[in-house]
């Protein structure tokens, strides 16, 4: 019997944490970051350490995961936090940093942290505040489905742009593959200039 990926039972937790193992093949087992020209960054940019959605309510600490043995990108530890892919791209540096997070939680009636991402839509701003300080705004320019084992290499990257793209589980829960069937993927690119006043 399929079941949303928010009904998994906690014998399916990992590590007795997480639910939703965000599997796309594609991802290297060494990481994805890009050589970058320090000439195209404008400033600095400081380490990441909260995402903010103000349009899905979402506030949330940035905890810092790479790959699993499996080659999997990891998921973020608490149900709350999200999870930057460290070893790729920095958010605000030219290429795609990626952010993972929960779609659903154990024990958690009101989802992960995640669980509203399929209502953001093209032109919904968030926003990434620094270790120094900073905040990076981005806006949205598509939400996308992917199949669990698409090739992840188009959300890990990028020929062009300064890209912040979000990864969370869709669909419904596969037993035999120990897997959501989809991955919800919203991508989203920077504004150059940050607004002064948030809502």
């Amino acid at each position: 019997m399929r079941d949303r990926c928010a009904r998994i039972t906690a014998s399916l937790v990992a590590a007795g944490s997480t639910i939703c193992i965000l599997m796309l093949t594609g991802l290297p087992a060494h990481g994805f970051a890009q050589e970058i020209d320090p000439l195209q960054v404008e400033a600095q940019v400081g380490l990441p350490v909260r995402l903010r959605i103000p349009s899905i309510k979402v506030n949330s600490v940035i905890e810092y995961v790479g790959v699993t043995s499996s080659g999997a990108m990891d998921v973020p530890k608490k149900d709350l936090n999200v999870g930057w892919y460290s070893p790729g791209t920095r958010p605000g540096e030219p290429g795609s940093a990626v952010i993972a997070g929960h779609y659903s939680w154990r024990n958690h009636a009101q989802g992960g942290i995640f669980n509203n991402l399929d209502q953001l839509r093209k032109g919904d701003i968030l926003y990434i505040d620094d270790v120094q300080g900073n905040t990076l705004t981005f806006v949205v320019r598509e939400n996308r489905i992917f199949k669990y084992d698409a090739d992840a290499r188009q959300v890990f990257s990028s020929s062009s742009g300064t890209r912040l793209n979000l990864i969370t589980c869709a669909g419904w829960w596969d037993s035999s593959k120990q897997s959501s069937t989809s991955r919800r993927v919203v991508f989203t690119e920077l504004v150059p200039q940050i607004p002064t006043n948030f809502s």
